[in-house]
């Protein structure tokens, strides 16, 4: 199977775990540009991550969470994926809670902890999930967009049997110029998936968690 990763990935990861049979192309097909912007106080805020990108932008940008539970100013960590939680931890910072993806996440957060303050580092085309429904329930949110996901719109020449997709504005600069005449559409998750069915009514294959491992077993198991 020929298969199209949107994303360039380490490609002796995904021919170990794909094996046999699979010839896979990495393509990417969008740009992240981390933006600067003057770091200030966080106080006692709870601290809100939904991509590794934002954890990357937010340090680059000097912000430093306040990780002792004890101090007046401490900082609740919540994220959004595995691999935002382990971004997190390579910078020394542990996650009050993890979900794997935003809607899940607001649904905790507006079960448990109503009476918390929340600033949301993110890049500028972050869904508005949080910022919808937190405020309705009279929960203090602040979005800080700290990157920009620029779109490149690539022309795809060479045919492929299968695509792997990573995140709906990776669709979306996809499907401009390429039609999805593929035998097997993958997504990583539901956002993702949901961007995907707008542009085609094929099956889509989706992964679980919005992990990139569990994504690999699901092509193995389902690629023809």
């Amino acid at each position: 199977m020929k298969i199209l990763f949107t994303k360039k990935l380490d490609q002796n990861e995904v021919a170990t775990q794909l094996g046999a049979g699979f010839h896979p192309s990495f393509l990417e097909v969008i740009k992240i540009n981390f933006l600067q912007i003057p770091s200030f106080p966080l106080k006692s805020q709870s601290l809100i991550f939904t991509s590794v990108n934002g954890v990357e932008a937010f340090f680059k940008n000097g912000f430093k969470p306040q990780d002792n539970f004890a101090e007046r100013n401490f900082n609740k960590i919540y994220c959004v994926g595995k691999k935002t939680k382990i971004q997190l931890r390579k910078h020394g910072f542990g996650v009050f809670k993890m979900k794997k993806n935003a809607k899940e996440l607001s649904e905790f957060i507006i079960e448990n902890c109503g009476k918390e303050k929340f600033i949301h580092f993110c890049g500028n085309l972050a869904l508005d999930i949080l910022q919808e429904k937190l405020p309705l329930q009279n929960i203090g949110y602040k979005k800080v967009v700290v990157y920009e996901t620029e779109l490149i719109y690539p022309k795809v020449e060479e045919e492929f049997d299968a695509i792997a997709f990573f995140s709906p504005s990776g669709v979306r600069s996809f499907v401009a110029n390429n039609p999805l005449n593929f035998k097997q559409i993958f997504a990583i998750g539901e956002t993702t998936a949901s961007e995907v069915m707008k542009h085609t009514s094929q099956k889509i294959f989706l992964g679980k968690d919005n992990d990139l491992s569990a994504l690999l077993k699901l092509i193995k198991q389902e690629g023809k």
